[in-house]
């Protein structure tokens, strides 16, 4: 009977948030689709809401979230593979996977500061691509991290086995074996790991990106705004002509997460195959 209520009791809750979900889906879409259009797509931001565009913004967010792939998950799936497949289990090791767990609860402000601190002061980035990215990269890590290891522990042992009864060396067997085999998992934890980062704030606001750039980054040490970002500055306007490009700027970040969805999915059924 108590499970019965339980399950119950989440399936409400569940439909309760699709429910909730889907209504602020209707007005985003119905506040803004009538403002999409290629040259809001093309064009710079304004102080005129009729002729701002995201263009800046969509092309810091591109930037920023490649950097940030480059960044994480080299030195995410690397620490995985060592920690699952060289690592002792001893006292220190321990000590490592706790903190790797607490990091990914870590509000997302704290690592905003770390980054201004360590990336925009100390190592001199200033408010570049580069310093957010690496930022993100710092936030997203221990979820890639995470993701990876538990993708490399569903790999069957006796793969491992017949691998090593052939003569393979040990990274020949994870290269060649366990990789190929993991890589489904280890590209779902990516792109869980990479949304999140698309649609941090608070992190890129703290290290001093940038809420009104008229000019599109051309590299990873350019000033940068991101659509987080130009969301939340037209948001805070009183004008209800920028809180339709808001509107317009949510579709293009949710299409974007889709896409980025999209394609992580077609990769993971092509290497289930």
């Amino acid at each position: 009977m108590f499970d019965l209520a339980f399950h119950g009791a989440g399936l409400g809750t569940t439909l309760l948030g699709l429910i909730v979900l889907g209504a602020l889906l209707v007005e985003i879409v119905s506040a803004g689709v009538g403002r999409l259009s290629w040259d809001f797509l093309t064009s710079l931001p304004s102080r005129r809401a009729e002729d701002a565009g995201i263009y800046a913004a969509l092309l810091g967010t591109v930037w920023v979230i490649s950097a940030t792939a480059v960044l994480a998950v080299p030195v995410g799936v690397g620490t995985a593979i060592y920690l699952e497949e060289y690592g002792t289990r001893d006292r220190w090791f321990r000590l490592i996977e706790i903190n790797i767990a607490n990091l990914a609860g870590v509000p997302s402000i704290i690592y905003g500061l770390l980054g201004l601190g360590l990336f925009v002061r100390a190592l001199a980035m200033g408010r570049s691509v580069l310093a957010g990215a690496a930022t993100l990269a710092l936030l997203v890590l221990p979820v890639v991290i995470l993701a990876s290891r538990e993708a490399l522990r569903a790999v069957s042992p006796s793969l491992r086995e017949a691998s090593y009864a052939l003569g393979a060396t040990r990274w020949q067997t994870i290269w060649h074996q366990v990789l190929p085999a993991a890589l489904p998992g280890i590209l779902t934890g990516t792109m869980l790991a990479l949304s999140r980062a698309i649609g941090e704030t608070a992190p890129l606001i703290t290290i001093g990106a940038l809420t009104y750039v008229p000019f599109a980054p051309d590299g990873i040490w350019s000033p940068f705004t991101v659509l987080p970002i130009q969301v939340f500055n037209w948001v805070s306007r009183p004008q209800e002509a920028f809180v339709e490009n808001a509107a317009a700027g949510i579709m293009v970040l949710l299409a974007l997460l889709l896409a980025m969805n999209g394609t992580a999915a077609w990769l993971r059924d092509r290497y289930q195959r």
